[in-house]
């Protein structure tokens, strides 16, 4: 059975850090472009971050650059999104999806997700 399962989500305060983390189970998470999107009450859903098979290339939105971190450790079949200086407007559910993602020249958007995990809740609040 093909499953993706986020984790690390959790109740922080503003300028606090966490770790989400995706595992793959059923199949080769290195395989495959991953990507992490959220989606806050009353929002679209959106991407926040894209990472190639082979980590080489990587997409960060507008919004998180400089304060989110993708990376993924393929011997484990995991990603990991490292959110330091959270935002009260990083609020929303982290969902990790597989992605068409093979360059900076492909777009991290939800057309191009074929898998989704069921969400992990990152709440910025103090």
């Amino acid at each position: 059975q093909v499953q993706l399962e986020e984790s690390g989500g959790g109740l922080v305060q503003p300028g606090g850090s966490l770790r989400l983390s995706c595992a793959a189970s059923g199949f080769t998470l290195g395989n495959y472009g991953t990507g992490w999107f959220r989606q806050a009450p009353g929002k679209e859903r959106e991407g926040v971050s894209c990472i190639s098979s082979s980590g080489g290339s990587i997409y960060y939105a507008d919004s998180v650059k400089g304060r989110f971190t993708v990376s993924r450790d393929n011997a484990k079949n995991m990603v990991h999104l490292q959110m330091n200086n959270l935002k009260p407007e990083d609020t929303a559910v982290y969902f990790c999806a597989e992605v068409a993602f093979r360059s900076v020249h492909d777009l991290c958007i939800l057309a191009t997700v074929s898998n989704w995990g069921q969400g992990t809740q990152v709440t910025v609040s103090s």
